[in-house]
């Protein structure tokens, strides 16, 4: 074995049997992006493209990887990761020069005659173009990456580079207003557009799709055309996929979505809440929703608030001092929408009155926004809520017990330590929760948020919680 490649020569070997394994797109999706770099004794280091990447892979295949491991390289094999060093948010493009609105190819239908014949329009194949209603502002450029969205944003570039070829498929996105769901699905969508230009993208909100159903039953021949319409679409996004009412609507959307799943074109929906909560909506759909990944969308933390208003102060162009951005961030934490207003509020104020954009302006003009002053949120104040919510006290939740009450309030803290604070790794929250390794905090805070996405009551505790440490994004 050639030394200089010998991390390469095992790299290879290992996912030979991983390979027979795991299943072809997680494999594609989990191992295939992962790099070796090289080997000193028995430690292998590899790079990964992000921190989640790393994350989700110790959660999911650290057994296997063990396993092989020692298979390929010996008992004494360790495996070392390296995060790629990219620059993940550069500076927010000015939206005229984002980029060029997408243009899809052309695509031809089969077109019916309906209601009285008209002797000068023949039916049969007809070649129109779709407009794919994609806004070059919500490109991934312009996308804050924060522990709020990473999940979400991961899995988005991975579906850009191989649409339809993912295990993300449908990916659905929720999460609460303000939070980026359209700007993320429609970044997937224009990221797809520029790789794969002959794919054809169409970005459809729910109430634009039953408006256009109702109009095709209502003229002879015409869902013959609407089903035949959508079936050519291969990048199909619905956003706010909740308003999708009504047995006949639902049943055309159920049609579309089989046709384009099982031919592999890929499909992403949003909503404010998460597939298990959609009302009124059929169990076939819901079982579908649920086939990919479900992403939740979060409140953003400070650092995220911070990077977001530092992007619009590039876009815009202003002199803003780094002390009011702090108040901005550190006082307006309900959503990303409302952040972008109050810091324009700000400058539209600062320009009226001809004044300085100091804190004091920004704490006059956002007066309306901002209920009160929030206390700062450490580990201690997290476990202090959940103690007092639990009505137990922080030896137990600290304690190796594995009752479940108290195995269930530690995750919870675990989890909510992870969301709320920012800057808090995982290796200091288990430090904190009696000496639990990293791997153990990340494990615990996948349960619940699977719990949160299954349990209507677990996820009332969350909430509860949230709102009590966060009384100003209640």
């Amino acid at each position: 074995m050639n030394e200089n490649q010998r991390h390469i020569d095992i790299w290879n070997h290992f996912l030979k049997i991983v390979g027979q394994i795991v299943e072809p797109q997680k494999f594609a999706t989990w191992f295939q992006p992962v790099r070796p770099l090289s080997i000193t004794d028995s430690t292998l280091t590899v790079e990964v493209p992000s921190d989640f990447f790393r994350e989700y892979l110790e959660a999911t295949y650290l057994d296997i990887i063990k396993k092989t491991l020692k298979r390929v390289i010996g008992a004494d094999a360790k495996l070392v990761y390296m995060v790629r060093t990219v620059n993940t948010q550069p500076a927010m493009a000015v939206p005229e020069a984002a980029g060029t609105v997408p243009v899809n190819r052309e695509i031809s239908v089969n077109v019916q005659p309906s209601g009285t014949p008209n002797p000068f329009v023949y039916p049969g194949l007809r070649k129109i173009q779709i407009n794919p209603k994609l806004n070059p502002v919500y490109c991934f450029t312009n996308f804050i990456v924060g522990e709020c969205n990473k999940m979400g944003y991961t899995a988005g570039t991975a579906i850009s580079n191989a649409p339809g070829k993912t295990s993300f498929n449908p990916l659905f996105i929720f999460g609460g207003p303000g939070l980026g769901k359209t700007h993320l699905a429609q970044a997937i969508g224009i990221a797809i557009h520029e790789r794969f230009p002959d794919l054809v993208v169409l970005y459809v909100n729910g109430q634009e799709f039953k408006s256009q159903y109702i109009d095709a039953v209502n003229v002879r021949n015409k869902l013959t055309d609407f089903l035949g319409y959508y079936k050519k679409i291969d990048v199909l996004i619905v956003d706010d996929i909740q308003d999708l009412q009504g047995p006949g609507t639902q049943n055309a959307f159920f049609n579309i979505f089989n046709y384009l799943h099982q031919v592999g074109k890929q499909l992403i929906f949003t909503s404010d809440r998460a597939p298990v909560e959609l009302q009124n909506f059929e169990d076939r759909l819901l079982s579908r929703f649920k086939w990919g990944l479900s992403v939740e969308l979060l409140h953003p933390d400070y650092a995220t608030r911070l990077k977001m208003l530092q992007a619009l102060r590039r876009r815009e162009g202003v002199t803003i001092g780094d002390d009011v951005l702090d108040y901005l961030a550190s006082n307006i934490k309900t959503n990303f929408r409302e952040l972008e207003g109050a810091f324009l509020s700000v400058m539209a104020y600062a320009t009226a009155m001809h004044a300085e954009n100091s804190v004091e302006l920004a704490a006059r003009v956002t007066e309306k926004i901002v209920s009160a002053p929030v206390r700062e949120i450490t580990i201690s104040t997290v476990q202090a809520a959940v103690c007092e919510y639990f009505s137990i006290s922080r030896e137990d939740l600290v304690s190796k017990s594995r009752k479940r009450q108290i195995v269930q309030a530690r995750q919870i803290s675990m989890y909510l330590c992870r969301n709320l604070i920012s800057n808090c790794s995982l290796s200091s929250i288990g430090a904190e929760t009696g000496g639990k390794d990293h791997a153990t905090v990340l494990h615990s805070c996948n349960i619940v948020s699977d719990l949160m996405a299954t349990d209507r009551v677990f996820k009332k505790y969350v909430n509860d919680l949230e709102n009590q440490l966060l009384p100003s994004e209640a």
